[in-house]
C-alpha cells in the first residue's frame, strides 16, 4: 500500500492533519465504527471529562485496529464526533501527539448529543493495509 497526501496547502500542518489521503495498491479496507469512552463492558467511563474520553475513545479504537491486524499508522480518515468542541480541541493535547504521526484525513463535528448522554467524544476512523 502506497499513501500520498494530498495538501494544496500548508496551514493544516500545524493541526497534524492532512486534507486527503490517496491510497494505491491496497489489500484490505477497515471501515470501524465510533470508538467512544467505554469500558469493556460497554459501560461508559470518565464522565466529564474530555481529555480523559478522548484518550480512552483512541486507545479503543487502537483495540479495535489491532485486532484487524492493523494500528494507528493504517488510519488514513478520522471522524470525530463531539458535544464539546472547545473541549475536544482542548483536549488535543492528550490525544494530538498520538493522531499527528499518522497524518489523517480528518473531519471534526459537534453534535447535541451521542447514543448516551455521559460520552462526549466518539472516533470513527477508516484503516486501509
Amino acid at each position: 500500500m502506497e499513501r500520498r497526501a494530498i495538501n494544496p496547502w500548508s496551514w493544516q500542518d500545524a493541526y497534524g492533519f492532512v486534507q486527503a489521503n490517496e491510497i494505491t495498491g491496497a489489500q484490505k479496507v477497515l471501515y470501524c465504527s465510533g470508538q467512544t469512552s467505554v469500558d469493556e463492558s460497554g459501560t461508559p467511563v470518565h464522565e466529564g471529562d474530555m481529555a480523559a474520553q478522548a484518550g480512552k475513545a483512541l486507545d479503543n479504537l487502537e483495540a479495535v485496529l489491532k485486532d484487524a491486524g492493523m494500528d494507528l499508522s493504517n488510519v488514513v480518515h478520522l471522524t470525530i464526533y463531539t458535544t464539546d468542541v472547545d473541549a475536544t480541541i482542548a483536549s488535543l493535547g492528550t490525544i494530538g501527539p498520538r493522531l499527528a504521526p499518522i497524518k489523517a484525513a480528518q473531519t471534526l463535528i459537534g453534535v447535541a448529543r451521542l447514543a448516551f448522554p455521559p460520552m462526549m467524544i466518539e472516533i470513527e476512523a477508516t484503516a486501509v493495509a
